[in-house]
């Protein structure tokens, strides 16, 4: 992911804390994240159609340690609100990103969700604070492996990730109450639009790659039907895999 573009065209929106980042104090540090993610919010209601996001959205994003999820040299600047990369060309997704997706997403404690595209572990992490269960595919498998690490030590067993390509999605598991895809796709994935519950939400980025992509929110309805509308202009390194 994993850049957001306003509406003048390929102007690159960060919002970077203005704060020096020093020693350990990860927990102010992340309370200044949060609170700049509340003012984009406020920024871009003209695009999303929010003013404010959920609280349990922001809850949960207080407590995951975006910390542990990036590399040690990145570490000191795990909380300013922009996309950091992760090697293998991947990056963890600027968090405002995070929190806008999982609140479309829509889900509870009772929520069965599926995450395409696992990357560092981050979002996964996010959603596992609210679902009740997040299973996450990664394509990379050195990826993959790292943020099933980070995930079991930071005590989220609600999380189940698999190596492979997503784009087929994951039946075994399916129905899902929501479907995330952290890499855009040139168009909607039929497998995932199946693989939804009536009655689910699909969050992700179309487009081609090098090109101001779309991130889209689909719902399914109860007659298999789907309703969709643009939340915001994004730039996702795009889906890879055989499709």
């Amino acid at each position: 992911m994993k850049i957001f573009f306003t509406n003048a065209g390929l102007v690159i929106l960060l919002l970077i804390s203005l704060r020096a980042v020093t020693g350990e104090n990860f927990d102010m540090q992340r309370h200044d994240m949060i609170a700049g993610i509340r003012e984009m919010v406020r920024d871009t209601r003209d695009l999303t159609g929010k003013v404010e996001l959920s609280e349990r959205v922001y809850a949960a994003m207080e407590k995951v340690p975006r910390h542990e999820f990036v590399p040690g040299g990145m570490k000191q600047n795990a909380y300013f609100n922009s996309p950091l990369p992760i090697g293998h060309d991947q990056t963890i997704s600027q968090p405002y990103i995070v929190a806008v997706m999982t609140d479309f997403a829509d889900i509870d404690k009772d929520s069965v969700v599926l995450e395409v595209g696992t990357g560092s572990g981050y979002q996964a992490a996010v959603l596992a604070e609210i679902a009740q269960h997040v299973y996450t595919i990664e394509i990379i498998e050195a990826l993959g492996l790292r943020a099933r690490d980070t995930l079991q030590r930071l005590g989220y067993d609600n999380v189940t990730v698999r190596i492979g390509d997503g784009y087929h999605g994951w039946q075994e598991h399916a129905p899902f109450d929501a479907i995330l895809v952290t890499a855009a796709a040139e168009s909607i994935p039929a497998p995932l639009l199946e693989q939804l519950k009536p009655g689910g939400r699909l969050v992700i980025p179309i487009g081609r790659e090098y090109s101001i992509q779309a991130l889209m929110f689909i719902k399914k309805n109860q007659d298999g039907g789907i309703i969709q509308r643009e939340i915001l202009p994004v730039g996702f390194v795009p889906l890879t895999g055989e499709h």
